[in-house]
């Protein structure tokens, strides 16, 4: 594997070269300098000096400074409208809480600098005069896909439990193996977890789940996912007994989740869907069934968002998915219209992309036959999205004031109205035109007299 080379933005460059020109070492460290070597544009630059920070302070007086972090180091400088974080070199104490450290110590060494970074993809630094520094076979890593902690990974999950997530984030996102002595001890380790907080959790388990290796990861570390999710762990290995399924529960999950867009709320949604499956299971002549298992699963999506702390939006969304996800849908465009309604395109379109992957997931019997179905309610949504078409009150083309005007009393009766309207343009017995949807409000008030 021929790795790229480092061209760090102009901005970037700049700094680099005031701290040189100022007598002091100066690289770009960590992520960028992986993501560099991958080819992928970083999304932070981060640099590492033996300035002290209130030298970095001083020097960048010109630009606007944050002290983001001087105990531990970090200043951020910003130029040219973009942030860099300058942090001194430095050396951890004691981790007493398996989170951070408590107390750090300055040094002017880059090499102990390196040494107390999580893994050796991250444990690289480089400057355009003397190249890429990698004491740890960073490289060799990043050529060989494969995660591996700098020294010994006991010692490196000891100090931050978090690593053992973010870990199994980086061999997803990076379609990464994870080195055996690095692999035994999250397995050995996982319940470090405990100690980390519930924010921290989910974002890093957010960023694996939109991995593209996130099906091979959760299979292979289940035991680390169900230490955090234990509500998950009924479904590994649960036999669905049923004709329409060839997976059990928990592998059928991650095929779901590999089959919805690599968007946060959709992977959420893709894990939780059959949460609920083991506890509701009853088996038959027929064979297995999961009656009422959506309500289960809804169930438990709330205790998993919640403790992991969501968002409200993502928390809302995923509930309503999960709720909805097993809905048995007609050949008609009718019921899909219906629900645009009730819900909006976005998420309407949101059910039907977690629909598809779920019956993809599923056996052969009905797979193809499903998939097309559900890839045509996917295009009428693009094809009414593309036409504007009327499937809310604010679309349609009379309001509660046109109403008023033609005698219909303020109130009830007004909505009620603006439904019957809505329902029969959703119908395609009524055009969404102001003059049609009068009449048949006055003919509809008529009645109602």
């Amino acid at each position: 594997m021929n790795l790229p080379c480092i061209t760090p933005p102009v901005f970037v460059q700049t700094a680099l070269q005031m701290l040189h020109a100022a007598g002091y070492e100066a690289y770009v460290v960590g992520g960028c300098v992986r993501d560099a070597l991958l080819g992928a544009e970083p999304h932070d630059w981060d640099v590492t000096t033996n300035a002290k920070p209130d030298a970095v302070v001083q020097l960048f007086s010109a630009y606007h400074v944050i002290e983001t972090g001087l105990q531990h180091g970090t200043v951020t400088v910003v130029i040219e409208h973009c942030p860099i974080e300058i942090t001194t070199y430095r050396i951890d104490g004691v981790y007493a809480d398996y989170r951070r450290p408590e107390t750090v110590s300055f040094t002017q060494s880059l090499d102990a600098d390196l040494a107390r970074r999580d893994f050796t993809v991250n444990a690289m630094a480089y400057q355009p005069e003397t190249g890429v520094v990698d004491l740890y076979g960073g490289r060799a890593d990043l050529a060989a896909r494969r995660i591996a902690c700098v020294g010994c990974a006991t010692d490196r999950f000891e100090e931050d439990g978090l690593r053992i997530l973010r870990a199994l984030r980086f061999a997803s996102v990076l379609d990464f193996t994870i080195a055996p002595e690095t692999a035994a001890a999250i397995h050995t380790q996982k319940t470090l977890l405990l100690h980390i907080s519930a924010e921290r959790i989910w974002v890093e388990l957010t960023k694996l789940l939109c991995g593209q290796a996130a099906e091979r990861i959760l299979q292979d570390y289940a035991d680390v996912l169900f230490t955090i999710l234990p509500e998950l762990e009924p479904m590994y290995g649960f036999d669905q007994c049923n004709p329409h399924h060839c997976y059990d529960v928990y592998t059928h999950t991650l095929k779901v989740v590999m089959g919805v867009p690599a968007e946060p709320l959709l992977r959420w949604a893709a894990l939780l869907h059959d949460a609920g499956k083991p506890a509701c299971f009853t088996i038959d002549e027929r064979g297995g069934h999961f009656y009422g298992h959506a309500v289960q699963s809804v169930a438990i999506a709330k205790i998993v968002l919640k403790r992991l702390k969501s968002d409200r939006k993502t928390y809302d969304s995923v509930l309503a998915l999960v709720e909805c996800h097993d809905t048995v849908w007609s050949s008609s465009d009718r019921q899909l219209k219906r629900l645009v309604g009730k819900i909006g395109l976005a998420q309407a379109r949101n059910l039907i992309l977690l629909h598809r992957a779920d019956v993809g997931a599923q056996a052969e019997i009905h797979r193809a036959e499903r998939v097309a179905h559900a890839n045509q309610m996917l295009a009428w949504l693009d094809e009414w999205e593309r036409q504007d078409a009327c499937m809310s009150l604010k679309k349609l083309a009379v309001g509660g004031k046109d109403l008023m005007a033609i005698g219909i009393p303020q109130g009830k009766q007004i909505g009620i109205c603006l439904q019957m309207l809505l329902e029969q343009v959703i119908d395609e017995q009524l055009c969404n035109e102001r003059d049609e949807l009068l009449a048949a409000a006055k003919e509809w008030k008529e009645n109602a007299g």
